[in-house]
């Protein structure tokens, strides 16, 4: 085995793509994965599992259909299974998502943002 840290600012310059978040690491079931987004995604909600979002560069808007919470680089948020939320970004946000392997990023809705699953760098 190795031992080597994981370095945030050296996976992100391994790709370029929004909304397309990629592996970093495991514990257990969860996998850790890294995303840049910017500009509006979709209504969505994941049925059997909660979902964490850490912000590392950036302001990021989740919207609910109820109210918003924003977060700047070093706040998190975790929105709780089966609701309903949007995120948002005026500008680039470089973001850590932590949630169990297989959970599609668009839910159950599905559609052309839905990103391919457990795509590692």
């Amino acid at each position: 085995m190795t031992y080597e840290a994981i370095n945030f600012g050296k996976k992100f310059g391994l790709f370029d793509e929004q909304w397309q978040p990629k592996v970093i690491a495991e514990m257990n079931d969860y996998q850790f994965k890294l995303v840049r987004l910017q500009g509006d995604f979709i209504w969505h909600d994941h049925k059997n599992t909660d979902e964490t979002f850490i912000v590392l560069e950036g302001v990021l808007r989740i919207d609910f259909r109820d109210g918003a919470v924003q977060l700047s680089a070093g706040d998190m948020f975790v929105v709780p299974k089966g609701v309903e939320h949007k995120p948002y970004a005026e500008h680039e946000v470089k973001l850590l998502l932590i949630e169990p392997r297989g959970i599609l990023n668009t839910g159950h809705v599905g559609g052309e943002r839905t990103a391919e699953n457990d795509v590692w760098i």
